[in-house]
């Protein structure tokens, strides 16, 4: 017997507004899904200049309101993929992560070199806390 998922959207107003025919996020069972976040402005949607350590750090809050706006958190994510317009941005990338996700168990991930507009895009995958 199959199962059937029932896929439920996720959406705030505290992350930026979709600038294309995608969700924020999706959650399925206790699973959510987030979109590729980008250092964009949740109000004004604008793209915010600045150092990729900036950048990852509003990367990161847009993401933690999608999560948020499904009951979980940063402390939640089991998978990371992140896209770096320059990889030899890593190392700085990196500082960030490592500040934002201290462990002792760490997300797994994956970082690669990208063709983007912005210095870091990422997407994630948390499971909902139990309770």
């Amino acid at each position: 017997m199959a199962i059937k998922w029932v896929k439920e959207e996720i959406s705030t107003t505290g992350a930026p507004q979709n600038t294309g025919p995608y969700s924020q996020g999706i959650l399925v069972g206790n699973l959510i899904y987030t979109s590729g976040e980008g250092p964009l402005d949740p109000v004004t949607g604008e793209i915010v200049e600045g150092t990729i350590e900036e950048q990852t750090r509003l990367v990161f809050r847009n993401l933690e309101a999608i999560l948020n706006a499904a009951g979980a958190s940063l402390h939640d994510v089991v998978k990371v993929t992140a896209h770096l317009e320059d990889i030899n941005d890593f190392e700085r990338f990196n500082s960030v992560y490592k500040e934002l996700f201290p462990g002792p168990v760490r997300p797994v991930r994956t970082t690669v070199g990208s063709q983007l507009t912005v210095r870091v895009e990422v997407d994630v995958v948390a499971v909902i806390p139990e309770g």
